[in-house]
């Protein structure tokens, strides 16, 4: 059992960063995934950014690359989405998540495989 928290997010205008953490509590084990999912409001949820705990690999959906960074702490058990050059798209509720194995194909999209949520944290970017 694996328990998430997340931190951060706000509001900010479009061209800001916003900063969300996401603690973990329980047992991880190498090759498990913590993704950034966001649902928009009206829309499904989507996968955002995922890394693999204790590998590192990182995974970007096209929407955000080279403006998100994901990362995670392995001590202290904490991942976190910075997020840069915000536009009004990336409004949404934005969860961590965990994934047992995402690390073949695109798995780490695929929402109905992560198995622990944490409560979701709000992003909203203004024009």
């Amino acid at each position: 059992q694996v328990q998430l928290l997340e931190s951060g997010g706000g509001s900010v205008q479009t061209g800001g960063s916003l900063r969300i953490s996401c603690a973990a509590s329980g047992k991880m084990y190498r090759g498990n995934c913590i993704g950034w999912l966001r649902q928009p409001p009206g829309l499904e949820r989507e996968g955002v950014a995922a890394i693999s705990v204790g590998v590192g690999r990182t995974y970007y959906d096209d929407s955000v690359k080279g403006r998100f960074t994901i990362s995670y702490d392995n001590e202290k058990n904490m991942a976190v989405l910075q997020m840069n050059s915000l536009k009004p798209e990336d409004t949404a509720m934005y969860y961590c998540a965990v994934h047992k194995f995402c690390g073949i194909d695109d798995r780490w999209k695929r929402v109905e495989e992560y198995i622990y949520w944490g409560q979701g944290t709000q992003v909203t970017v203004s024009s």
